[in-house]
This record gives structure tokens, sequence and C-alpha cells, in this order.
């Protein structure tokens, strides 16, 4: 099977299409079409090759560790064991694409059957239990959604045979096997969580539906969601699998392998991962980045029509005003949360980047590309001390 038919195959687990692929080696895939007996077969074999590989390199020192690295929260620390995606600081992501769960747990391209089997286990675990339901629909419409997120998956734990076998004594062999049927139940009831709570917030809580078992993940979700327009499914596939995996050391993952490092069940550690999600320097960036797009528009707006943005066009002034930043210290001391303050914090990042680009469009014909480029990353770098 080549590497491209095998990309194409493993994508119909989330049912993107022709996604492109990485060279990367793989394994055939086992006959099996049930994953836990393709695990059953592989964790001992991999539990074998840590163990080897331990005794071998153990002592084997990986990198130094600097002051800079501990207060920067281990930024450039080799720190962890993943073997997913990885994030390059220049280039970004490099997403290997078909390491889409059935790859990403097996190491195997799945056949066809095994891309049916997925989909149909995952409908037959899909229905929320009446509790989650109740809390969801008892939330009150202010509540942010990630905060309804993590607080239903927490709430699922209810449901979580690893603790209950834990509780029960389980030799330690087995927690693997418990581990599975919990994150196979966990993946399989996210979509159906997710949509409640749209629903809920934007379409009156009308119901999700019924999950229909020969639709892949993706399709499912989007008619959840109560959308059927078929380049909004298709743009969906895209979006959760290029969100599948994001390397191993960000606040979300790493916050899975701490919280499950204590043998919290998989709700108990993926509701953390949530909440990690949720700061804004981590995923709240998604929700903040559209009312930067707002404003920024709103700017241009303003000076397309021949008007002045209010406070940036002094007829003497070439920095920021003193007394603006007197007013600024005393706001972000006394007043951060006050929602005007707030809305200004936002014009006083935003209108500055807009303006300098402003300049560029008008001088670059006089002055060329590379001069304006150079004085406006001057500019850029004089407006970042300054709000340092």
């Amino acid at each position: 099977m080549s590497l491209i038919t095998a990309s194409r195959m493993c994508a119909r687990i989330l049912g993107t299409k022709n996604s492109p692929c990485v060279l990367i080696a793989a394994r055939q895939a086992s006959s099996s079409v049930n994953l836990k007996d393709v695990l059953s077969n592989l964790i001992p074999k991999e539990q074998a090759r840590i163990k080897n590989f331990k005794q071998q390199h153990g002592k084997t020192v990986i990198g130094q560790i600097t002051v800079d690295m501990v207060y920067g929260g281990m930024r450039g620390m080799k720190g962890l064991v993943y073997e997913t995606s990885g994030l390059d600081p220049d280039e970004g992501t490099r997403f290997l694409w078909i390491q889409t769960f059935w790859f990403l747990v097996t190491g195997e391209v799945p056949t066809q059957e095994q891309v049916s089997w997925i989909f149909k286990e995952w409908a037959k675990r899909a229905a929320l239990p009446s509790h989650v339901v109740t809390m969801l629909d008892n939330f009150p419409t202010n509540l942010h959604p990630m905060s309804q997120f993590s607080a239903a998956i927490t709430a699922l734990n209810r449901e979580s045979g690893f603790a209950r076998a834990y509780a029960e004594g389980v030799n330690r062999s087995k927690y693997w096997e418990m581990i599975y049927e919990d994150s196979m139940d966990l993946i399989a009831k996210l979509p159906c969580v997710t949509a409640k709570i749209y629903r809920n917030l934007y379409h009156e809580g009308s119901s999700i539906g019924a999950i229909n078992s020969n639709l892949d993940w993706s399709h499912n979700f989007t008619n959840m969601l109560g959308y059927t327009d078929a380049q909004f499914t298709e743009l969906k596939r895209l979006y959760l699998t290029i969100h599948s995996d994001h390397e191993g050391g960000n606040v979300s993952a790493h916050t899975s392998y701490l919280v499950g490092s204590a043998l919290s069940d998989p709700y108990l550690s993926f509701s953390a991962v949530m909440n990690g999600l949720a700061g804004p320097l981590h995923g709240l960036t998604n929700q903040e980045v559209l009312s930067w797009l707002r404003l920024r528009d709103y700017i241009w707006n303003t000076l397309n029509s021949g008007r002045v943005v209010p406070g940036y066009d002094h007829a003497v002034l070439r920095k920021t005003d003193p007394r603006y930043t007197c007013q600024r210290e005393f706001a972000l001391k006394h007043l951060p949360n006050d929602p005007m303050f707030k809305l200004v914090a936002q014009f006083y990042k935003i209108v500055p980047y807009v303006l300098l680009y402003r300049v560029k469009l008008l001088w670059k014909e006089a002055l060329g590309d590379r001069r304006v480029d150079r004085v406006l990353r001057l500019a850029w770098q004089t407006r970042a001390s300054e709000e340092s």
C-alpha cells in the first residue's frame, strides 16, 4: 500500500479527503477490526521495546537545562516523550497527516473495515447520560461554553470504568484496558456535549438529533450542530483534522500527562486539559482573534472614509501621550476588568499596527517595499518596547 493511499485510508476516520502525507514509517494494519484486540497484541511489544531502550540508554544525557528554561516554563527543554506531530519554532506544526486516531494509537495504517468499525463503535458509545444533559440544560446562558464543556466532561467521570476498577483493586497490568474503554467513550461523547452546548446557546435548546453510524465522526458532528451544507462539513473535517494533534509539550497536552500521571481517569484528565485550553495564551486566542478582526475592520472603515481614529491624529505628539500612559497604568492596577477600559486597551494594541500598515501602502511606491519595511520594522520595535 502506498503512503498516499494509506493517508487517504486513515484520513477517512475523520472523514477527510486526500490529505497530504509525510513520509514516515508505518506498519501494515493488523487483521482484526477491533481496536482493543489490536492494542492487546501491540502493547506488550511496546512495553518490551521501551524497557529495552531504557536499559540501553537510561543514563544517556539528552541536553542541558538553563536558568531561562526553568523560569520560562520549560521552553526549549527536552522533557517529554511523544511520537506524534512536532512543533518547529520557524516552520510551525509539522503534521503527520495520517496519524489520526487509529494510526496515532497503533502505528498501523487502518483498512477500510477497521475505519468502518471505528465509526460504528463511536456511534454505539455516543449517548449522553441524563444527569449530564440536565446539568447542561440548567447552566446560565452567560456561562462560557468552555466552562460548560469542562464541567460536563468532569461530570462524565461518574461513568468511568477505570475509576471503578481501580477502586476494586484491578491488577495494574489491566489499567490500559479500562483507560481504553473510558477514552473511547469520551471521544464518542465529545461531539454530543459540544453540540448540546451550542444548541442551548444559539438554537433555544433544540435537539441535537440521533447519531448515524454510517457517517464519519465529523459529519455526525456538523449534523448535530444543525448544519447540512456539504462545504461546511468538509471545512469541519479539515478543522478537526489539523487540530487533532499538536505535539506534546503545550499547555493542554502537558496537562494531560501531568493529571494522568496521578492515575486520574480520562474524564478528569481531559477536563483539566480543557481548562488549560481555555486560557487566553492558549485556545482562547481563537475567540479573541474574532474580536480583534472586528475592531480592525472598524478602524479601516474609519480611515477609508476620510476620518481619523480619535486619539491617534495628534497635531504634535508622535509617541503615546504620557497622560494616557498614566491613566492606563492606573486602570491596569485598579480597573483591569472594566469593559470600557478593556475596549480602549484593545484599540491601544490594534490601531498603531493598522496605521503603520496604511503608511506602508501609501509610501511603498515612492520608497520601495524594502525601505518601507525597514522603517516599519524599526517602528514596530519601538512600539513593542513601549508596550513592554
